[in-house]
Protein backbone atom coordinates (compact mmCIF):
# COMPACT_ATOMS: atom_id res chain seq x y z
CA UNK A 1 0.00 0.00 0.00
CA UNK A 2 1.17 3.55 -0.69
CA UNK A 3 0.67 6.31 1.89
CA UNK A 4 0.83 10.09 1.55
CA UNK A 5 2.86 12.10 4.06
CA UNK A 6 -0.29 12.77 6.08
CA UNK A 7 -1.38 9.13 6.06
CA UNK A 8 2.08 7.89 7.05
CA UNK A 9 2.25 10.50 9.79
CA UNK A 10 -1.09 9.33 11.21
CA UNK A 11 0.11 5.72 11.11
CA UNK A 12 3.01 6.51 13.44
CA UNK A 13 1.28 9.32 15.35
CA UNK A 14 3.47 12.27 14.36
CA UNK A 15 2.81 15.48 12.47
CA UNK A 16 3.26 15.43 8.69
CA UNK A 17 5.74 18.28 9.15
CA UNK A 18 7.87 15.90 11.25
CA UNK A 19 8.18 13.50 8.31
CA UNK A 20 9.03 16.36 5.98
CA UNK A 21 11.71 17.47 8.44
CA UNK A 22 13.11 13.93 8.64
CA UNK A 23 13.28 13.85 4.85
CA UNK A 24 15.03 17.22 4.73
CA UNK A 25 17.57 16.00 7.33
CA UNK A 26 18.37 12.91 5.28
CA UNK A 27 16.71 10.36 7.56
CA UNK A 28 14.57 8.91 4.77
CA UNK A 29 17.00 7.85 2.00
CA UNK A 30 14.84 4.78 1.37
CA UNK A 31 11.81 6.89 0.47
CA UNK A 32 10.54 6.80 -3.09
CA UNK A 33 8.92 9.72 -4.89
CA UNK A 34 6.38 9.89 -7.63
CA UNK A 35 7.21 11.37 -11.02
CA UNK A 36 5.92 14.67 -9.65
CA UNK A 37 8.21 14.50 -6.61
CA UNK A 38 5.52 13.51 -4.11
CA UNK A 39 6.75 11.35 -1.23
CA UNK A 40 5.38 7.81 -1.39
CA UNK A 41 5.50 5.81 1.83
CA UNK A 42 5.15 2.03 1.70
CA UNK A 43 4.34 -0.38 4.51
CA UNK A 44 8.05 -1.20 4.92
CA UNK A 45 8.83 2.51 5.27
CA UNK A 46 6.54 2.69 8.29
CA UNK A 47 8.85 0.26 10.09
CA UNK A 48 11.78 2.60 9.39
CA UNK A 49 9.73 5.55 10.63
CA UNK A 50 8.82 3.73 13.84
CA UNK A 51 12.50 3.00 14.46
CA UNK A 52 13.41 6.65 13.84
CA UNK A 53 10.64 7.79 16.20
CA UNK A 54 11.78 5.32 18.85
CA UNK A 55 15.36 6.58 18.68
CA UNK A 56 14.18 10.19 18.77
CA UNK A 57 11.94 9.56 21.80
CA UNK A 58 14.87 8.00 23.65
CA UNK A 59 16.75 11.26 23.25
CA UNK A 60 19.05 10.36 20.38
CA UNK A 61 20.07 13.47 18.42
CA UNK A 62 18.95 13.69 14.78
CA UNK A 63 22.56 13.63 13.55
CA UNK A 64 23.14 10.32 15.38
CA UNK A 65 19.90 8.88 13.99
CA UNK A 66 21.17 9.88 10.54
CA UNK A 67 24.42 7.99 11.14
CA UNK A 68 22.41 4.95 12.17
CA UNK A 69 20.20 5.17 9.07
CA UNK A 70 23.27 5.65 6.87
CA UNK A 71 24.82 2.50 8.36
CA UNK A 72 21.56 0.64 7.73
CA UNK A 73 21.57 1.74 4.11
CA UNK A 74 25.13 0.42 3.72
CA UNK A 75 23.90 -3.06 4.57
CA UNK A 76 25.45 -5.94 6.44
CA UNK A 77 28.97 -4.50 6.36
CA UNK A 78 27.87 -2.08 9.11
CA UNK A 79 26.10 -4.48 11.46
CA UNK A 80 28.75 -3.98 14.17
CA UNK A 81 28.34 -0.20 14.12
CA UNK A 82 24.56 -0.46 14.11
CA UNK A 83 24.63 -2.85 17.05
CA UNK A 84 26.95 -0.54 18.98
CA UNK A 85 24.64 2.44 18.41
CA UNK A 86 21.60 0.48 19.57
CA UNK A 87 23.42 -0.92 22.61
CA UNK A 88 24.62 2.54 23.63
CA UNK A 89 21.13 3.98 23.25
CA UNK A 90 19.67 1.08 25.22
CA UNK A 91 22.10 1.81 28.06
CA UNK A 92 21.14 5.48 27.91
CA UNK A 93 17.47 4.55 28.24
CA UNK A 94 18.23 2.27 31.20
CA UNK A 95 19.99 5.19 32.94
CA UNK A 96 17.07 7.49 32.14
CA UNK A 97 14.63 4.95 33.56
CA UNK A 98 16.67 4.66 36.76
CA UNK A 99 16.66 8.45 37.12
CA UNK A 100 12.92 8.58 36.47
CA UNK A 101 12.32 5.83 39.03
CA UNK A 102 14.29 7.82 41.58
CA UNK A 103 12.18 10.90 40.85
CA UNK A 104 8.99 8.85 41.08
CA UNK A 105 10.09 7.46 44.44
CA UNK A 106 10.70 10.99 45.75
CA UNK A 107 7.31 12.15 44.49
CA UNK A 108 5.65 9.14 46.13
CA UNK A 109 7.32 10.10 49.39
CA UNK A 110 6.10 13.68 48.99
CA UNK A 111 2.56 12.45 48.38
CA UNK A 112 2.70 10.41 51.58
CA UNK A 113 4.27 13.35 53.46
CA UNK A 114 1.55 15.80 52.44
CA UNK A 115 -1.29 13.30 52.80
CA UNK A 116 -0.29 12.61 56.40
CA UNK A 117 0.26 16.34 56.98
CA UNK A 118 -3.17 17.16 55.57
CA UNK A 119 -4.81 14.49 57.72
CA UNK A 120 -3.10 15.91 60.81
CA UNK A 121 -3.72 19.50 59.77
CA UNK A 122 0.00 20.35 59.97
CA UNK A 123 3.37 19.42 58.54
CA UNK A 124 4.81 19.48 62.04
CA UNK A 125 3.38 16.01 62.60
CA UNK A 126 6.55 14.72 60.97
CA UNK A 127 8.80 16.45 63.51
CA UNK A 128 8.09 13.87 66.20
CA UNK A 129 7.34 10.91 63.97
CA UNK A 130 9.30 7.75 64.72
CA UNK A 131 11.06 5.84 61.98
CA UNK A 132 8.71 2.89 62.42
CA UNK A 133 5.74 5.21 61.70
CA UNK A 134 7.13 5.89 58.24
CA UNK A 135 6.66 3.32 55.47
CA UNK A 136 10.01 1.52 54.95
CA UNK A 137 10.30 2.59 51.31
CA UNK A 138 10.47 6.22 52.49
CA UNK A 139 13.14 5.86 55.20
CA UNK A 140 15.82 7.33 52.96
CA UNK A 141 13.81 10.58 52.76
CA UNK A 142 13.24 11.06 56.50
CA UNK A 143 15.26 14.25 56.69
CA UNK A 144 13.59 15.74 53.62
CA UNK A 145 11.14 18.57 54.25
CA UNK A 146 9.09 21.04 52.20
Amino acid sequence: MIYTVGEAARQIDVAASTLRYYDKEGLLPFLERSGGGIRMFKDGDLSWLRTIECLKKTGMPIKDIKHFIDYCMEGDSRIDERLEIIRAQRESVIRQMEEMQSMLDMLSYKCWYYETSKEAGTCSIHDDMKKEDVPPEFHKYLNTKL
